[in-house]
């Protein structure tokens, strides 16, 4: 047999194709996916790092501040690292055209990384579709039940003293106790309910104030239910409104924390997109400059 010497794959040429599209698809996929790779593996070690961070326990683990500096830079990192992984193989892989100088080559390999950027974040935001409109659903749930969690409480609050009170008095009374609770529950307004009672309060609690009509109303309920003065009365609404207020602070201050979070956290994305973005334009032209150069990586990949 006749044996062959094969030259040394440095000393290859590549021969530009005339036919080649501009558009190098099989490339902008491939640069995405090994981008999408990057960025989960780079988020579940960084999902670690930052759970042992962290700590329920008072004096353990890292400051607040601390930790929202590592989880800026960490997300900023994530971002820029895979897209130059997938805009350096667009570049790498994508196919020379012969009709181009070198800086149409050069300006057609950072567009392939551009197009890497941009359809890594599109899948990266497919995967976080169903994630993110959980927790904006949960955390909107969550602003809204604070909202009422004060007036319904101090509602019940009020309904569960009215029949406190009508317990009580079922040893008070010389006469059948079960008979005349019902009979007082009957001639009682009916629209007092304790739901109602939360109503009026939480309606009052966000108009910051409680109208001489809903206050007099609520002590009639109240002292109707429970046997009390008006005077006595009186001072169950006034605590259940004052608690309603409470509740209705809390609840805004923690609607506004949640506030200037979601604003940092849109600032942080879009600083990230911008930096991945300039980071795919240089990989995808280097990986395009290392294709043309023949750039031999192969001690990488040499174990022995």
């Amino acid at each position: 047999m006749s044996s062959q010497t094969l030259p040394p794959r440095n000393d290859a040429v590549i021969t530009p194709r005339g036919d080649a599209p501009h558009v190098d698809l099989p490339a902008i996929i491939a640069g995405a996916l090994l981008s999408a790779a990057v960025a989960l593996l780079f988020t579940t070690f960084g999902s670690g790092i930052g759970l042992s961070m962290l700590s329920p326990y008072r004096g353990e683990g890292t400051s607040g501040t601390m930790f929202l500096v590592a989880f800026g830079l960490w997300t900023i990192w994530v971002a820029v690292s895979s897209a130059m992984a997938g805009g350096y193989l667009a570049g790498r892989l994508r196919r020379r055209t012969a009709d181009a100088t070198p800086h149409e080559v050069e300006v057609r390999d950072g567009f392939h990384g551009l197009a890497v950027w941009a359809l890594a974040a599109l899948i990266g935001a497919w995967l976080a579709a169903g994630a993110t409109a959980g927790v904006a659903k949960m955390g909107a749930g969550a602003a809204r039940g604070a909202m009422h969690a004060g007036a319904q409480a101090a509602g019940q609050h009020v309904g569960g003293m009215m029949r406190g009170m009508m317990s009580d008095m079922q040893g008070t009374t010389g006469q059948d106790d079960f008979g005349a609770t019902a009979d007082r529950l009957v001639r009682a307004p009916q629209d007092g309910s304790p739901r109602e009672v939360a109503r009026i309060l939480s309606r009052s609690a966000a108009a910051g104030q409680l109208s001489a009509e809903d206050r007099q109303y609520l002590v009639d309920v109240v002292a109707a239910r429970t046997n009390r003065t008006p005077e006595e009365a009186g001072q169950i609404v006034d605590r259940a409104f004052t608690d309603a207020q409470q509740a209705l602070a809390h609840a805004r201050d923690a609607a506004e924390k949640a506030r200037k979070a979601g604003i940092l956290f849109a600032f942080l994305t879009a600083a990230s997109l911008l930096a991945a973005g300039v980071g795919a334009w240089w990989a995808a032209t280097r990986g395009g400059l290392h294709r043309d150069q023949n750039t031999d990586f192969s001690r990488l990949t040499r174990w022995a």
